[in-house]
This record gives C-alpha cells, sequence and structure tokens, in this order.
C-alpha cells in the first residue's frame, strides 16, 4: 500500500468512466494497421477502446506474409463478454476473415442491439487486402459482406480498391466518387463513406459522404508522402469515437476526417516499406 506523505492531500480517484468503442479487427505484427492503429485512435479521441480479435496477421512495413483467423465462436465471445459488461457506445469492424465470421458477429451484435435499427452505431470497414496487395478475405466474405454486413451498417467506408472489389466499379476521378456511393448504397447502409485517398493524381483528397439522397463532399490536402499504412483504419476508428461521444454520422465524419488529414501529416517513416500514419501528434507538445 502506497502511504500519503505529510503536505498531500488524498484526492478522489475519477469515477467517470468515458464512453466506449469496439474495434472487431485483425492484429498487426508490425503495430501499424488494424486493431493497434484502432486502439490508438479511440485513445487519442478521448474514448475507451475495447477489441475483438478476428485475426492475426504476420507482417511488416513491407507486407503480409501470413494470417490465421480466430474461430468465429471466439469472436462473437470476445463481442459479447464486452457488452454485456461494460456495454459498447459505437463499434467498428476491420478485417472479417470469412463469411461464418461476418455471421458471427451480426449475430452478436444483434444480440445486444448493435447496428442498424440498434441503439449502438456500427461502422463496417470492409478491409478485402492488405496495403500491399494481399487479400485478406476468403472468397465467401465479399458476399457476406454486400449482402449481410452492409444492410446492418450505420455507415460503410470503402476505399475504391475495395469498390472496385464489391461492385465491379473502376472509380478514377472525382466524377466517379457518387456512382461509386450510389453502388455500394444499394446494398443497404444507413450511410456510405467512399475514401478517394487512391486518386494519386487528385491535387485534393476529396472524400464523398451519401445517404441516398444528398452527398456531402470532405475535402483535404494531398500530401507528398508515401507513408500511409493505417490511414484507412484511422480515419473510420476516429469516426467511431465521436459517434460514440454522441456526434450525428456528418460531423463525426467531419471530425475523422481532420483527424486523419492531421495523422498523415504526421506519417513517418518505419522499416525497409512504407511507415505508419501518426496519431502522436494528439499527445505530443506540438499539438494543436
Amino acid at each position: 500500500m502506497h502511504e500519503i506523505s505529510a503536505g498531500h492531500e488524498r484526492r478522489p480517484a475519477n469515477n467517470t468512466a468515458p464512453p466506449t468503442a469496439l474495434t472487431i479487427a485483425g492484429s498487426d505484427s508490425g503495430g501499424s494497421a488494424g486493431m493497434h492503429a484502432d486502439l490508438r485512435t479511440f485513445f487519442a479521441c478521448g474514448v475507451h477502446g475495447m477489441t475483438a480479435v478476428t485475426a492475426v496477421t504476420v507482417q511488416n512495413t513491407v507486407g503480409v506474409t501470413g494470417l490465421v483467423e480466430i474461430p468465429p465462436e471466439t469472436v462473437a465471445a470476445q463481442v459479447d463478454a464486452v457488452a454485456s459488461d461494460i456495454g459498447v457506445d459505437a463499434a467498428k469492424t476491420g478485417v472479417l476473415a470469412s463469411a461464418a465470421t461476418i455471421e458471427a458477429v451480426l449475430d452478436v451484435c444483434d444480440v445486444h442491439g448493435i447496428g442498424r435499427g440498434g441503439r449502438t452505431p456500427f461502422v463496417v470497414d470492409p478491409v478485402a487486402a492488405s496495403r500491399s496487395g494481399e487479400p485478406l478475405l476468403r472468397p465467401d466474405a465479399l458476399d457476406a459482406l454486400r449482402h449481410k454486413a452492409f444492410p446492418r451498417a450505420t455507415l460503410v467506408t470503402p476505399n475504391l480498391d475495395e469498390v472496385r472489389l464489391l461492385t465491379g466499379i473502376d472509380a478514377r476521378t472525382r466524377a466517379d466518387l457518387l456512382d461509386a456511393a450510389k453502388a455500394v448504397f444499394d446494398f443497404g447502409p444507413q450511410w456510405v463513406l467512399i475514401k478517394s485517398g487512391h486518386l494519386a493524381d487528385d491535387p485534393e483528397c476529396i472524400d464523398l459522404l451519401f445517404d441516398g439522397n444528398e452527398a456531402i463532399p470532405l475535402p483535404g490536402p494531398r500530401y507528398a508522402t508515401v507513408h500511409t499504412h493505417g490511414a484507412g483504419d484511422v480515419f473510420a476508428s476516429a469516426i467511431t469515437a465521436a459517434l460514440a461521444k454522441g456526434a450525428s454520422m456528418p460531423d463525426a465524419v467531419r471530425s475523422g476526417k481532420r483527424f486523419v488529414t492531421r495523422s498523415v501529416s504526421d506519417a513517418y517513416p518505419l522499416g525497409a516499406g512504407v511507415g505508419p500514419v501518426s496519431t502522436f501528434w494528439r499527445v505530443s507538445p506540438r499539438s494543436i
């Protein structure tokens, strides 16, 4: 037991818990993406982060060389454990490697009111391949994402490579983004965010938020860096954190956009390949 030294007042401990956010995602042994990026972002955004690990990857800054799936029932049990005890104010997904995992996650989310129609916002980030192109999903998972996960999602956040895999639309210009958003929206989510970071020839990075009626462009600068590992994860998890705090979807996405933009601007080199975007700016003396 620690003694209270003379002259120091005994102060009550903080007894107010922050909002909570759950990431249902895979690990990254290099620490740049996946659940590691999500947890860093949750912390930086002021929410308590929790995990349901879906897969363990063997990867570094150069690429992914292995992936081991966690049994679907174990993934679901992790969700149930934290939701039934701690509670979940918002949840997001990362890699859901198989249809069986997707179905198990959706079933347990339904039990706890996570997802469209429930009380807890559910962000589906349809991670289909690693940054260097290695597939992270079984063939049956894409169809399960389209027809089972998307209709239960509050928000779906594909990048342009994922749009192409999911819809066949190869968006190459800003003018293509609305077509991409409409095609993903047709699968049934409440909102769609098309992330346009892969439009490398565009001088700006303009993402598009769509609710079936209104399209909201989200402009931002494009930085001259190759170090963008984990950018999509950070964007989706910053949105999830804002939703956990009670923000509306447009405000949450704008908040996420500001967060990931700053994180890309502070990205750093690591290893022999592509380094991560950085959330350190939020806790640095130089933070704004």
